[in-house]
């Protein structure tokens, strides 16, 4: 097969095809990023448009990457910031697999929220299954998809990051100590304690020093203003729809 439209590295020593886990994890976070934002921004602020635009570009690369790394804009770039480092090799296969359940994900919310404009929980539990799946491989090389790769193939995945694949679960032990789980556990209830004295002092009042709207000679139209802010803070369906509807009060400054 011609070695652009093949499917992983063909390495020495390596008995089944490859790719660079840190060009995978580079891609990977440059993908999570823009979808962090987009999703925020719908979350917070009702807007939609980053998102369905993210989509779009998400599956052109996952496509392309199923196909083959060689041409992912996510990986050529990924593989060009990681240019000086050694390259981590892991099988083709699982990552592939995985890969196709990502272009699945993508095409669900093609076809609901690009084509249909259909908003609801569905997007929320597809869009937080790929953000989780995005920032388990760059921030910790666990890619959750390959653990399902031997459930659907009898020839179980080889060479896994951090060689996982190869080091028996009972030799991998636990990797906490007493000591190690006793500051987690302070830690956390240090996180609990400054939430609840953050919680008591009250939210900041950054704008009690700001110049007002007369004082800018910016004072509008009487009764145009209210029937503004009446139309700003209209909630809508997508809010009702998912039970936010107090919340995107709260976020967009509706009372």
């Amino acid at each position: 097969m011609n070695r652009w439209l093949a499917f992983g590295e063909v390495v020495d020593g390596y008995p089944v095809p490859v790719v660079n886990e840190r060009q995978v994890r580079a891609a990977a976070g440059l993908l999570f990023f823009p979808a962090v934002v987009s999703f925020m921004h719908s979350f917070l602020l009702g807007n939609f448009q980053y998102t369905r635009w993210f989509i779009v570009v998400f599956l052109v690369d996952m496509t392309l990457r199923v196909i083959s790394p060689r041409w992912s804009p996510s990986m050529i770039v990924g593989g060009w910031i990681v240019r000086h480092q050694t390259p981590e090799w892991v099988g083709a296969a699982q990552k592939r697999f995985a890969w196709g359940l990502g272009l699945l994900l993508g095409l669900a919310m093609l076809y609901l929220m690009v084509l249909n404009r259909y908003i609801g929980p569905a997007n929320m539990l597809i869009c937080g299954a790929c953000l989780l799946l995005m920032f388990f491989e760059t921030a910790f090389g666990i890619c959750l998809g390959c653990r399902l790769y031997n459930v659907f193939h009898r020839e179980k995945a080889q060479l896994c990051p951090g060689g996982v694949c190869e080091v028996p679960a009972s030799a991998r032990g636990w990797g906490l100590s007493l000591p190690q789980a006793l500051v987690l556990v302070a830690f956390a209830g240090l996180a609990v304690a400054a939430k609840n004295w953050v919680d008591r002092t009250g939210p900041l009042q950054g704008f009690d020093e700001m110049a007002t709207l007369e004082e800018m000679g910016l004072q509008p139209t009487p009764g145009a203003s209210s029937a503004a802010e009446r139309q700003r803070c209209e909630v809508p369906a997508f809010a009702k729809a998912i039970g936010h509807e107090e919340m995107w009060k709260r976020h967009n400054g509706c009372s």
